[in-house]
């Protein structure tokens, strides 16, 4: 089959060259976007009369036939048609015949590729954005059930102090609110008009960038023309954010395989999100958790696999960034697929409040409490540090938690410890001591939940 750039060649491309070298069987997903381009490209090229405007309908009529056919699973890809732009553009030829090739006046691949995948990613920013906000909705369902369920509150993973459940919630709801706005950022970046860069010095061609921008939804246009089909920093810049997303993802799901072990039996996860054993007949896995946090490790190495490919090369254009797109679909797919699983597995997460409570009540978590109660007797801070951590190793002796330690013991120790010392050493008082805005205190943590709430409302229908 000859090229639709082979006037060049007086021989055919080596046949494994053309298996090495295809991008069809990745590429092809970027169909909707490549025509969707091409039709405004196309009716810009009649605006401004570089073709006919009856040529220019025949074209846009071909590739509205070109996209039912690919839609329907009815266009055949070939590895010697490369890419799905040589796809798009050799079909239109046999349906519409020679004016085909006009399409392609003032672009090359080199700038058309790059606007498909700033259109294909600025979707793909937009329903990562929408579904990072559902997530955040099926937390926020789940921490408004439980602020005032108890749970040891961790540092180095050792008992610290005791926390609201819904208070750690909302840390995960702040983490995923952050990616977002990083995603809000970054959608400005990625959307800007490459096209109309051609191949790397523009066109003399009278086009108007602006207005297919315009047309398109573009922000802008990339300002340089190398600049534009050489960069690939947006696709980069979503692959740090997306591993920022399943670092977050990551974190949450050890705490659910944490969580959900019968070591601690904080929670039972659903059925539907778990496995057995092939062997182990009382086994319940958490493999979806599992499976997130491993899959983590996988959007990382893209991350690296894209900072490499682009290190070296000089501007403009190099085949090498045909490399591109695979780590980013599949980070994206990686991404995407996490976010709904975790999203639909939360609403079914079963919480033992006792167990939790049972849990906070260990490790003398109240020890900090102890020493802002001396420091409300006017000692300074190291040294009530120095007498709480005192009374902490007495009850180790002595085998019993400090709200239970005797008032003439604790005098032994210090006698300007009194009565009033030991209903600040309960674990519900520890936790609404801490009024301070962020805190875990019960009324701090309901309206951190109102907040968010409130929110998530005004951006959902917003549209955002």
């Amino acid at each position: 089959m000859s090229k639709l750039w082979g006037g060049r060649f007086a021989q055919t491309t080596d046949q494994f060259v053309e298996q090495f070298t295809a991008s069809i069987h990745y590429d092809a997903r970027l169909y909707p976007w490549d025509i969707r381009a091409s039709i405004v490209h196309c009716r810009m090229l009649a605006r401004q009369q570089i073709i006919r405007q009856e040529e220019c309908d025949s074209i846009v009529h071909g590739l509205q036939q070109v996209q039912k056919e690919l839609e329907a699973g009815q266009l055949p890809f070939r590895e010697s048609l490369e890419d799905i732009h040589m796809h798009v553009e050799s079909r239109l030829k046999e349906l519409i015949g020679p004016v085909a090739g006009k399409l392609h006046t003032a672009r090359s691949r080199n700038d058309q590729v790059a606007t498909d995948l700033r259109l294909y990613l600025r979707d793909q920013v937009d329903q990562l954005q929408d579904g990072l906000r559902r997530m955040q909705g099926a937390l926020l369902d789940l921490a408004n059930q439980h602020v005032e369920t108890i749970l040891p509150g961790m540092t180095h993973l050792q008992n610290a102090q005791p926390v609201s459940l819904a208070h750690h919630l909302l840390a995960y709801m702040e983490m995923l609110q952050r990616d977002r706005a990083r995603l809000r950022e970054l959608r400005f970046r990625i959307n800007q008009l490459p096209l109309g860069a051609a191949a790397l010095a523009g066109t003399p061609f009278p086009i108007d960038r602006h207005w297919v921008a315009e047309q398109l939804g573009f922000d802008g246009i990339c300002r340089n023309s190398m600049d534009a089909v050489s960069d690939r920093d947006f696709v980069i810049e979503l692959a740090a954010a997306c591993s920022l997303i399943m670092l977050h993802f990551s974190r949450f799901a050890e705490e659910l395989v944490l969580w959900s072990s019968p070591l601690l039996s904080f929670i039972e996860l659903p059925d539907g999100f778990c496995t057995g054993s092939s062997i182990m007949p009382q086994k319940k896995n958490p493999d979806v958790p599992e499976l997130v946090r491993g899959k983590s490790g996988r959007v990382f190495g893209h991350l690296f696999s894209l900072l490499t490919l682009m290190k070296a090369l000089p501007l403009s254009y190099n085949r090498d960034m045909q490399e591109d797109k695979e780590p980013i679909f599949d980070t994206l797919d990686t991404v995407q697929g996490s976010l709904r699983a975790l999203t639909e597995l939360i609403p079914g997460i079963s919480v033992h409040k006792e167990n939790m409570l049972q849990a906070a009540a260990a490790g003398f978590t109240t020890a900090t409490d102890l020493a802002d109660y001396l420091v409300g007797k006017n000692i300074p801070f190291r040294e009530a540090h120095e007498i709480a951590g005192r009374m902490v190793r007495l009850c180790i002796e002595q085998n019993c938690t400090l709200d239970n330690l005797p008032l003439t013991t604790m005098q032994q120790i210090d006698a300007r410890i009194d009565s009033d010392v030991h209903p600040l050493l309960t674990l519900s008082a520890s936790v609404n001591a801490r009024r301070s805005a962020g805190g875990t205190a019960f009324a701090a943590v309901r309206e951190a939940l109102a907040a968010f709430a409130k929110s998530l409302e005004s951006e959902s229908m917003a549209g955002l």
